[in-house]
C-alpha cells in the first residue's frame, strides 16, 4: 500500500513538481491551493503526511499545523514544512506548532522522498 500525501502549497507550479516526484516515487499524491482547502480535504483524503508552504493566503502554514495539531486523532500525523523561508525563528515556530521537519525549496526530490519515508515510519 502506497502512502498518502497531502501537498499544501499556493504555487501551482510546486504543487505539479511535488505531483510528480512524489507519485513517481510510488506515493498517492492529493494537492490543495491553500491552507483553508487544505485542512477541507484533511478528513476526505486522510493522508499518512501532510507537506505544507508556509507562505499561503487565507491560512498560512502555521495555521495548518496548529489546526492539525488540535485535532485530537492526528496529533501524531507527520507534518513536513516545505517552503523557501530559511530563518532560525521561523523553524523554531513550525517545530513549536508540531511540525515535524523542514526542508527549503527548492527541493531534492531524493532528500524530499527520504524525508517522507523517514517521518512516515515513526
Amino acid at each position: 500500500m502506497s502512502l498518502k500525501i497531502l501537498a499544501i502549497d499556493d504555487s501551482r507550479t510546486i504543487r505539479e513538481m511535488l505531483r510528480m516526484c512524489l507519485a513517481r516515487a510510488g506515493f498517492d499524491v492529493h494537492t490543495a491551493e491553500d491552507g483553508i482547502a487544505g485542512l477541507d480535504c484533511l478528513p476526505e483524503v486522510e493522508p499518512d503526511v501532510v507537506i505544507t508552504d508556509i507562505n499561503m493566503p487565507r491560512l498560512d502554514g502555521f495555521g495548518v499545523i496548529s489546526a492539525i495539531r488540535a485535532d485530537a486523532e492526528r496529533t501524531a500525523l507527520p507534518i513536513l514544512v516545505l517552503t523557501t523561508e530559511s530563518a532560525q525563528d521561523l523553524k523554531q515556530r513550525a517545530r513549536e506548532s508540531g511540525a515535524t521537519g523542514w526542508i527549503v525549496k527548492p527541493f531534492d526530490d531524493v532528500k524530499l522522498i527520504a524525508a517522507i519515508r523517514r517521518i512516515a515510519a515513526t
